[in-house]
């Protein structure tokens, strides 16, 4: 009896103990965040500029410029030796792990949308782009001619190697890089042990715990206007973003009017002309940066309706689809799910 007596001091002066450890070193931990200056990097890459805030004693911009350099190397048509552009050449290359995972989740995502994202539609994109800006559209027999050579399900993965059902097929994975690009680099800071971040490039966005001011990250979403210029940078609403990835599809400077009803300039990759529905802007909130890219962009191809019909499926996804209704003007619909986000 008097063991046990003895024994029950003994424990709840070692709890106390173990409390009061606990306590100061959570102390400490807090302190040591305050005191942590938050590092700044900016540069340039795929064509756009990218933007990474991140709590650190150390600046970690050529490790970072290092890691976007990788993927370049790996999925910019652009780059002369990158290995995408040595598969639409065909000639024979080693596909790296960043090359594996976006095609695979391409590929995927593919299926998912029935063909809304394809990295195959690059030919019928720019067949379209240089006609809108000349005011001619491409002939039926132009853009028969290109639909040969688009479709996600003519090309596969299979040995380590990619296999085309026709040598002219091109990839192209703009829609999808750098939100893939914002993920490596999310990676990155977390390899270092770093909690609080946001990177963001060409406006794909991840973020993790609390800025600066410790409060949650804050993005704004664009409103689409009518400004060539690019000077109008009105935003449409402000989301509070954490340990989340968002990604924003919509050309906010290049419409076209049917109708009396303003469309997107975004093309539909089964039919190879643009699509008629009246989505201007689609933002998507997901566990990764490259998967909101990619369902980002279908969601333009799809519509309200079918963006909604996928959302229903997927409740893991979040949106705020900006649309023109019937008389033209702007509204506004999103997941019940963001209600919360939404700070105004």
């Amino acid at each position: 009896m008097t063991d046990n007596k003895t024994k029950k001091p003994k424990r709840l002066a070692l709890k106390i103990l173990f409390l009061i450890v606990l306590a100061v070193a959570s102390v400490i931990i807090i302190a040591r965040q305050k005191n942590t200056p938050y590092q700044r990097n900016t540069g340039f890459i795929f064509g756009t500029i990218y933007n990474v805030s991140y709590q650190s004693s150390h600046d970690l911009q050529p490790e970072i410029e290092a890691e976007l350099k990788r993927v370049d190397a790996s999925l910019s048509p652009f780059n002369k030796q990158s290995i995408i552009t040595a598969v639409n050449n065909n000639r024979p290359v080693k596909l790296d792990d960043r090359f594996i995972e976006v095609f695979t989740l391409a590929e995927k995502i593919s299926k998912e949308t029935n063909g809304a994202f394809d990295i195959t539609v690059a030919p019928l994109v720019n067949e379209w782009g240089f006609g809108f800006k000349t005011g001619v559209a491409p002939t039926r027999h132009v853009i028969d001619s290109l639909r040969a050579i688009v479709g996600y399900q003519k090309v596969r993965l299979q040995d380590g190697v990619i296999r085309k059902a026709d040598p002219r097929i091109m990839l192209d994975c703009s829609a999808i890089a750098k939100g893939y690009g914002s993920d490596c680099v999310a990676r990155l800071l977390r390899k270092h042990g770093i909690d609080n971040f946001m990177v963001e490039i060409g406006g794909e966005v991840v973020t993790s715990g609390i800025n600066p001011d410790r409060m949650p990250w804050r993005i704004g979403v664009t409103k689409p206007v009518d400004d060539s210029t690019a000077i109008d940078q009105e935003l449409q609403t402000v989301l509070n973003v954490t340990d989340k990835a968002m990604a924003t599809s919509g050309n906010y400077r290049n419409f076209y009017y049917k109708g009396g009803r303003k469309y997107a300039h975004t093309i539909d990759p089964k039919t190879g002309y643009p699509i008629q529905h009246n989505i201007l802007s689609a933002t998507v909130l997901a566990d990764d940066c490259a998967t909101a890219d990619a369902y980002a962009t279908s969601f333009m191809v799809l519509g309200l309706d079918g963006a909604r019909r996928i959302l229903k499926r997927h409740p893991e996804l979040m949106a705020y689809l900006i649309y023109s209704d019937a008389k033209g003007n702007n509204k506004v619909w999103f997941s019940p799910s963001l209600k919360d986000k939404i700070v105004k």
